[in-house]
């Protein structure tokens, strides 16, 4: 029997994280990982690499190509032919860029002196896994640390069943060949906005059909209000509060049925993506031999180094209680191994970014204002549009704003939200400050450079101290 130091349970961007740092600490590491790509091999990357965060943003980025050359480029005096779109070389120029990350990890664990074990991990006692073959063989090893790593899985709706044609998943999505003239989303979550900016950026009539009755609740109200107006305008059909009580595949279309505040309601799509949620996979490890027992939801409790109720065993990422997220789930693979090597162990859940990737791009991190206010803390706002920046208004994309907010007594920065060009990026600025226990006054005083998106956040700041220049 083969015996590990460090033996992980996925290869996903938590799992192959902790399994490349706790070989970089000197442990015997392994990696378990059953995923088998598109082209019929097995492949490293988990979700977020195969059939997630690369594949969609890869995907929206082409789309974002094509209208800006359809309907971007005349402000600037650039005039282009009859332009067209070739779905099935998008879809190829993803899976490309897919294949050359999955590899790349493939590098990384053989320069790390990472074993990587193919096939299901299952834990089949105190140290002990089975790791199960895709061919049925089976092969027994043990570790003194076994961190389970196995992410998460679309979560399905039992009224809308896939059928892998008409009915897809956030997976499925990914690989239409054709525009659909007419496409349904269940969901107007962050994977169904993505989705559907893709899709809709390229030709196709989409509906949103939400079960909830508000707009990404989860976000600040003022960055909903102003992405729910600039999303309507993009020809995005969302409807809250409209429950889904049934969903039928025909040979050329999906009909659903649906509820809504007028009553029973019926649409008719080419395509339906089911986009209401993930849920975590800890169905199948043997928990059970090791007497771990999951939540109501399914996920693995631990303490605040990772470690479960059994001896030696931990959990990380969508498995464990927390934002489903590639970047926290890659955070709690560091901290993880370097706690099993005796270190500092912490993340901190409360400056973790939050990212929508649609145009304009939504970002956040730390509170909401109606959550401050929930909580009675005192704060200020500060608010500064996109229209009023000058790198915005020479790229044409001066949609939105950025929003920060402070407290009232120590001017601490409590959260910042924004809606804008290259959100995704200027939110890193906010993550360092609030790591730093930044003020408002210390963002307003830092030097930015001008012209630069990153001014907008500078404003900002300025403008919750009631001295904004530029408004």
């Amino acid at each position: 029997m083969d015996r590990y130091d460090v033996l992980v349970i996925g290869a996903g961007p938590g799992g192959y994280v902790a399994a490349i740092r706790a070989a970089q600490l000197g442990f015997k590491t392994a990696c378990v990982e059953r995923w088998i790509g598109k082209d019929g091999q097995p492949a490293l990357g988990g979700t977020c690499l195969n059939v997630g965060c690369i594949p969609s943003k890869a995907l929206l980025e082409s789309s974002e190509q094509y209208h800006r050359a359809r309907h971007g480029l005349a402000a600037h005096g650039i005039t282009v032919g009859e332009v067209a779109i070739d779905p099935a070389a998008m879809v190829a120029r993803k899976d490309k860029i897919v294949r050359q990350f999955t590899h790349g990890i493939g590098g990384l664990f053989q320069k790390n002196r990472v074993t990587w074990l193919k096939g299901s991990g299952r834990l089949a006692g105190e140290g002990k896994v089975e790791v199960i073959a895709a061919d049925g063989a089976v092969q027994a090893v043990a570790a003194g640390h076994i961190i389970i790593a196995t992410g998460s899985r679309p979560m399905p709706l039992p009224v809308a069943p896939l059928d892998g044609v008409r009915i897809v998943d956030s997976a499925g999505a990914l690989d239409f060949t054709a525009v659909p003239a007419r496409l349904g989303i269940i969901g107007a979550g962050v994977i169904g906005l993505e989705l559907g900016s893709v899709w809709a950026r390229l030709g196709s009539a989409v509906t949103l059909l939400e079960a909830m009755p508000e707009f990404l609740p989860a976000t600040d109200r003022a960055i909903t209000a102003l992405a729910h107006k600039e999303f309507k305008a993009q020809g995005l059909d969302i409807r809250l509060g409209a429950k889904v009580t049934a969903a039928t595949a025909g040979a050329d279309a999906v009909t659903v049925a649906f509820e809504d505040a007028g009553g029973a309601q019926q649409a008719t799509f080419d395509r339906l993506i089911v986009a209401v949620g993930r849920q975590p996979v800890t169905d199948g490890l043997g928990l059970e031999t090791v007497g771990i027992r999951t939540d109501e939801r399914g996920f693995i409790p631990v303490d605040e180094r990772f470690r479960t109720s059994a001896s030696g065993v931990y959990a990380i990422g969508d498995v464990v209680r927390g934002p489903m997220l590639a970047h926290r789930a890659s955070e709690d693979g560091i901290a993880v191994a370097e706690g099993i090597a005796g270190q500092h162990c912490h993340v901190d859940y409360g400056t973790i970014p939050w990212i929508i990737y649609t145009w304009p791009e939504i970002a956040w991190v730390g509170r909401t204002e109606q959550a401050l206010k929930a909580e009675g803390v005192p704060y200020v706002s500060g608010v500064f549009p996109f229209q009023a920046n000058g790198r915005a208004r020479a790229m044409e994309a001066a949609q939105g704003q950025v929003k920060l907010l402070a407290h009232a007594e120590t001017d601490r920065v409590l959260g910042v939200h924004i809606i804008g060009p290259h959100a995704s990026e200027l939110i890193a600025e906010a993550v360092v400050a609030m790591e730093f226990c930044a003020s408002a006054e210390d963002l307003a005083r830092i030097v930015h450079a001008h012209p630069t998106l990153s001014e907008a956040l500078h404003e900002a700041a300025l403008a919750a101290q009631g001295r904004a220049i530029h408004i």
